[in-house]
Order: C-alpha cells, then structure tokens, then sequence
C-alpha cells in the first residue's frame, strides 16, 4: 500500500502527484457521460505500449487536439487534420494510434445510434452495475476478464480499433466497471458506497 498523510492507497501512483489526484478522485468512479466515456477509451488506446502517467500528462493537450474528444467532430476530420495531429509534439504521434481514434469515433457513433448511448452499450458488459472485486494486492490483479474479453470482441466487431483485452480491462477500471481498488485502499469502501 501506498501511503501518504495516513491515507492508504492502491501501490500503482508511486508518488506523484498527478497519478495521485487520479486515483483519489478519478480511477475507478463509475462513469456514465458517453463522451467522457469515449475519451477514456481513445486515451486507453494511445496508452498501448507507454506508462499511464505518459498519457496523463499529456491529456490536457489531447483534449485540444481532438475537440474535447466530440465523436461527431472527430469522425469528420479528414487527411489533412491527420497530418496536423501526427506534427503535434503534444500528443503521442503514432499514425495508427491518430487514425484510430477517428474510426472509434465513427464506430462509436454508429452504437450510440443503434443503443441510444454509449453508456447503455458498455454497461451491458458487467449487467448495468460495477463489478466489486476484493483483490489484496497487485498480484492479484488480473491484466483480463472474461467481461473485458466479450466487451473487446464486440468493439472490434463494431469497428473499434485499439481495444484488445488488456486495454478494455484497463478501461473497464479507470470508468468504474470493475472496482479494483485494493481493499486495504481507503477509495475501496467509498466507491462502494456510491
């Protein structure tokens, strides 16, 4: 456990501030605004292969980059646009990492039309409510669920790109699909209480 002030957390912050103030007050908080919900996924995505903390820092600048990350904006945007964000220091500038997250913008706009929101569609994945685990420590952390595995099927199906197994469990934790706080960790009860 991570501990500052008497406060114990979940280790993964190590110190600093910006990872703190994320897990005190973001990760892991049940999460039902679609376009929140669609940043969260785009900026899973662009974490592939990088630490959190990377995509943290540069988040403010993703939301410029990517009008505050509107899905009906973003499907528009063209080759030119594409090539403006690949020169964009701000951003992790990875071609693929860019033009997915305008076919997730495309795709997701297609299952908010189909569901009505794309808080319905995700939800459906863990029954409409968070599921509550009760892990120790980080060894028991699992990096996949079988509700991260059906949820990644699905989005590919649909068109999304970047959302692997790994990725939707990534996501599934920090929108409060899954609680995986550690139980010692003072934000285990007070999400449960929500």
């Amino acid at each position: 456990m991570n501990a500052s002030a008497g406060v114990k957390r979940c280790p993964w912050g190590g110190g600093d501030p910006l990872y703190t103030r994320y897990h005190d007050e973001e990760w892991g908080v049940p999460l039902h605004d679609d376009r929140r919900l669609f940043e969260m996924l785009c900026l899973e995505g662009a974490q592939a292969g990088l630490s959190w903390i990377t995509i943290l820092r540069k988040r403010e600048r993703y939301r410029k980059a990517f009008d505050s990350f509107d899905p009906k904006k973003i499907a528009r945007y063209d080759r030119r646009k594409i090539e403006r964000l690949l020169a964009d220091e701000g951003i992790v500038r990875n071609r693929l990492k860019v033009e997915g997250v305008v076919k997730n913008a495309r795709a997701f706009l297609e299952a908010v039309e189909e569901f009505g929101s794309f808080d319905k569609y995700l939800w459906r994945f863990t029954g409409g409510k968070p599921i509550v685990n009760r892990r120790r420590a980080m060894k028991d952390v699992p990096a996949t669920s079988p509700e991260s595995q059906t949820m990644s099927r699905e989005l590919k199906k649909r068109g999304f790109t970047f959302v692997g197994s790994t990725i939707c469990y990534a996501f599934m934790q920090a929108c409060g699909l899954v609680n995986d706080h550690l139980t010692g960790c003072f934000r285990y009860r007070e999400i449960n209480r929500r």
